[in-house]
């Protein structure tokens, strides 16, 4: 496997690397119920970003975010969070701090729900200020992988829910080791198809988790990644192609 982390390269090799991408995966640090781990949210974009860079030339994966906005699932052990107003200014600064460095071209992989806001108003931030930086955001996985596979994938709720049966899925195919199905335990709240109720995630489900993560697969784990990860390849080609800009037809 070729090195594609960025803290593995030096002032040497980085220069010879010519890189010119890079991956930025943001999780989080907080409870998906008593079967998944704390890191989950990171461990998968991180993991898929790790194996999107692998198929890239010139591409860096930069240290993942850890930490996200949390604070609506703080109910439950172990919530380590930050504001969004703080996790917006973190995300302005590690995109501007690759930009002072020539990396102009960024994929953003967004782990966790809470941080899909920061990132867009710090992406629209840098965009202004770098015109031409080439931006690009996957701001939910969980839906993407749904949208791609095919519609009897899943057996509950398309396979959604925090640490649902999609989550747990991709967990067991990824990090299998950090998982206990004997714990799996979730709910199904009734939610409006087009007007966003805004929740506290109390409200949706007494565990930690919502959906049906006893559904949950290595097998179709290991469908959603693959989907995930041939997307984004084609995507940071086609990208590259036309410049990280729309096509004019």
């Amino acid at each position: 496997m070729k090195k594609v982390k960025l803290e593995e390269y030096n002032e040497y090799s980085f220069q010879q690397a010519k890189i010119d991408k890079a991956i930025l995966a943001i999780g989080s640090t907080e409870s998906h119920g008593g079967h998944l781990p704390f890191g989950c949210d990171t461990f998968v974009s991180y993991g898929l970003a790790l194996e999107v860079a692998q198929r890239l030339e010139h591409t860096v994966v930069v240290p993942p975010m850890w930490y996200g906005m949390s604070l609506h699932y703080s109910h439950k052990p172990m919530c380590v969070s930050l504001t969004s107003d703080t996790l917006t200014q973190v995300y302005r600064e590690v995109l501007e701090s690759l930009v002072s460095w020539g990396i102009e071209k960024v994929l953003v992989i967004v782990g966790h729900d809470g941080n899909i806001a920061p990132i867009e108003i710090a992406a629209r931030d840098i965009k202004i200020e770098y015109s031409d930086m080439g931006l690009a955001i996957l701001d939910a996985w969980w839906m993407t992988a749904g949208s791609l596979l095919p519609k009897d994938t899943f057996e509950v709720w398309n396979g959604l829910g925090h640490g649902g049966e999609g989550e747990t899925s991709i967990a067991l195919a990824m990090f299998p080791e950090l998982c206990d199905l004997s714990q799996a335990k979730g709910m199904l709240p009734e939610m409006d198809p087009h007007v966003k109720l805004v929740w506290n995630f109390e409200e949706l489900t007494d565990y930690g988790a919502s959906g049906a993560p006893e559904k949950g697969t290595a097998e179709k784990g290991q469908k959603m990644k693959q989907v995930l990860v041939d997307y984004l390849v084609d995507f940071v080609n086609r990208m590259d192609a036309q410049n990280w800009r729309y096509a004019k037809k």
